[in-house]
Order: structure tokens, then sequence, then C-alpha cells
């Protein structure tokens, strides 16, 4: 017997600047609608269509989405496999948690499908299967899809995640140019050790990002959205970054940074008109490079059946 269950998942930003796989933010408005299919037939990839839908793998092995799918029902002890369908709306190797956003649908869609009331920790757990085929095993990007908002990612293994509760207006401007940059390029430039005083800086960056989004607090948020280890480093494989940055706070951005390991660049802004105006000055600045802009909210839903 099959059981069809189709998902809407919404994109993310991993890391919020200092966070370094720590931190995650949903997108409201963009992501991807996935499909999953449970049958008693062999597992694969029924299509792929939308944004770079060409690129995506269609060998169900290769195909994270797929992979997840099947991760789940594998735990849950379900003998059946998962027939997966995508419409992207996320970029490939864009920085906008395209790899983890298809993770979440494809575990998320497969517990739904299954008709059992499946632990979060379960579902986190098989769409870090899904993403250790694209990149690594980390869950800044997994957890806000997931559940929507602001997120802490506790622990990989065992997996635990935490939504965090915010106050306020939080738009966020993200602007990716043409251009691709895959995650394991973007941390082959990353150092393994840092010193103290470094250390304790991001920490505290990080914190107190923490506390501005939970309390309302925009001026702490331009403070604190610093980012002294990956930004550095990352910055020289994203071309005109340190313009694109710039425009961002001349618009009147609370700050700006790279999402995730990039090449999409991210403002934060305390409200829509200041957002419009960063993200298409951020457009500009990239030039001569093409790049798409999306304005949105923090998004309050994570991954949702419609």
């Amino acid at each position: 017997m099959s059981s069809s269950v189709t998902v809407f998942v919404p994109g993310s930003i991993g890391n919020v600047g200092p966070g370094f796989d720590v931190l995650g933010l949903a997108i409201d408005g963009i992501g991807d609608r996935i499909t999953v299919e449970l049958v008693d037939g062999p597992s694969r990839v029924a299509a792929v269509t939308g944004r770079d839908a060409a690129d995506v793998p269609l060998a169900a092995e290769h195909n994270c989405c797929n992979v997840a799918a099947n991760s789940l029902l594998l735990r849950l002890g379900d003998p059946r496999q998962a027939v997966v369908t995508i419409d992207r709306g996320l970029p490939l190797a864009g920085g906008l948690g395209a790899s983890a956003a298809a993770s979440v649908g494809g575990a998320y869609a497969a517990a739904l499908a299954t008709g059992r009331d499946v632990p979060i920790t379960t579902i986190l757990t098989a769409a870090l299967d899904g993403e250790d085929v694209v990149s690594s095993r980390h869950l800044d990007n997994i957890a806000p899809s997931l559940l929507g908002g602001l997120t802490i990612a506790r622990s990989t293994d065992p997996a635990e995640a935490v939504r965090l509760p915010i106050k306020g207006e939080w738009w966020v401007a993200v602007v990716s140019p043409a251009v691709r940059l895959t995650t394991k390029k973007a941390r082959s430039v990353l150092p393994q050790l840092v010193t103290q005083a470094d250390f304790v800086k991001q920490m505290s960056n990080t914190a107190s990002l923490v506390a501005a989004f939970m309390t309302g607090d925009h001026a702490l948020a331009s403070r604190s959205l610093i980012d002294i280890y990956a930004e550095p480093r990352r910055a020289s494989l994203i071309g005109s970054f340190f313009a694109v940055k710039q425009a961002a706070l001349n618009a009147g951005a609370l700050g700006c940074t790279i999402s995730g390991a990039g090449p999409s660049v991210f403002a934060l802004t305390s409200d829509e008109n200041i957002a419009i105006k960063a993200a298409k000055d951020m457009q500009a600045a990239f030039w001569p490079l093409e790049a798409q802009f999306h304005i949105g909210r923090v998004a309050d839903k994570g991954a949702h059946r419609i």
C-alpha cells in the first residue's frame, strides 16, 4: 500500500554570523516543495523541477532528499521505500541551506506518510544522513528548516536542536550571486584552531545576538552580528563581498555577513523598507556578477504539510 505526502520546507541562513554551525534562521517565502510516496517497490527520484533542477542527482543513493527519506523509514522499521519528487525554490550551493531543506523535506514527509508520531530527534537524525551525502553532518540549516524561527543546534550525536522565542520585527534581505560555492570548499579555508581571544569574542557575539533576538533589541543585534572566524577567511571566495556588505550597512541594515557557507550574503534589518533598499543596493554592488535577491521575515513556520 502506498502513501503520499507533500511538504513545504523554508530556506535558511546557517551560522547567522558568529554562531558557526550552531545558530540557524528560517526565511519566509522561499523554499522547496517535496513529495514523498511510500511504495513497496524500489526507491527512486521521480522528478526534480525548479531552480537548478538539472544539476540535482537523480540516482537514489546520491540524492540527499531520497537518502533522508529512506533513513527515516529504516529507523522506524518501515519496510517500504521512498519515491521523491522535488520542486526547488532554493539555489544549489548558494548558501541558503538547499541540501538541508531537501533532507528535511525527505525525512519530514516520510514521517508524515507513515502516519506515525515520529520524534523530532528521529527526523533530525534522518535529515543529517541526507545532509551527509552532500557536505557534512551539521544541523545549523536543518534545524531552522524543520522547526522554523531562530534555532540552536545543540548536538549532532545525538541530534538535538532548540527553537528560541524571538520578539519584535526582524527582516532578512538575502542576495545570491550567480556563482556556486560548495560547503566543502568553504570549509576548507577555515582553521581548526583559533586563539583564546578570538574564541571569547565569537562566543560573546553569539550569545549577545541570541539575546537580541529574544528581547527585540535591534541595537544589540547590530553590535553582535559580527563574525571574526569565517567571514574574514571566506570573503575572498565571494566576489565584491566587502562592497556588498558596505552597501547593506549604508542602506540602514543592522548588520551584514555571509549566509551559511556562501556565496549568498544576508543583511538583517528592522523593517521591510530597509530590507528592500538593502537588497537592491547589495545586488548592484555585486556587479559585474548577476545576482538575485529575496526579502522576507524570519519564518515562523518550519517544514509543514501542504
